[in-house]
């Protein structure tokens, strides 16, 4: 990381609160949020999108194809960090290696057809558009996206997660955070509690 930040054992105050919250096993706290250690509001902050943006039982997207997008678009902004973090997870949530490489492949390579279905491509299409070209989105994309089966809750969560994965991309890329030291794959049990932050 190219920035100072404060590990766990020296946080205090706000900051130990946020980390007694995120942390994983054996107190691991995520270099991604380390990174945020300076300003414990921007952790916070962080948290609270990431938490309702992927894992909110009000979501209706299954959590593995929300990982997928989260994935592709950290392909696409070549952010190591995200990639292999959100692919460890989304296996998990698939309980199924060979599927879960077939669909590594598919999004590194842009052949979406190879893994997903027409509706699901279209989704990850729309979320390329979102992190390459955002200001040539148009209501037509949209629209495109209802026609093939997703309804405008669905879309929003399609819209949310590429949103914040290029917001946490940026983050990580910006401040050299990498994987090293971090328990990959972990991630906040679904649930509509949006204090429930610990990573399993």
């Amino acid at each position: 990381m190219w920035i100072r930040h404060i590990p766990y054992e020296e946080a205090e105050g706000k900051l130990r609160e946020l980390y007694e919250r995120v942390k994983g096993p054996d107190d691991n706290v995520d270099n991604i949020m380390l990174a945020h250690s300076l300003r414990p509001h921007t952790m916070e902050g962080h948290m609270t999108l990431y938490k309702n943006v992927l894992h909110n039982l009000g979501n209706t997207i299954p959590t593995w194809f929300l990982e997928a997008i989260g994935v592709y678009v950290s392909v696409l902004n070549g952010c190591a960090y995200c990639r292999e973090h959100h692919f460890t997870g989304m296996s998990r949530w698939l309980s199924d290696e060979a599927r879960a490489a077939g669909i590594r492949e598919a999004l590194e390579t842009g052949k979406l057809s190879e893994a997903f279905d027409e509706k699901q491509a279209a989704a990850l299409g729309y979320a390329r558009k979102l992190t390459e070209a955002p200001g040539k989105i148009s209501e037509e994309d949209v629209q495109a996206l209802r026609e093939l089966g997703w309804e405008d809750g669905e879309i929003l969560e399609i819209n949310q997660v590429a949103a914040y994965f290029n917001y946490a991309n940026r983050t990580a890329l910006g401040l050299g955070v990498t994987t090293e030291g971090d328990v990959l794959g972990l991630s906040p049990i679904d649930s509509d509690n949006p204090e429930d932050w610990h990573h399993r």
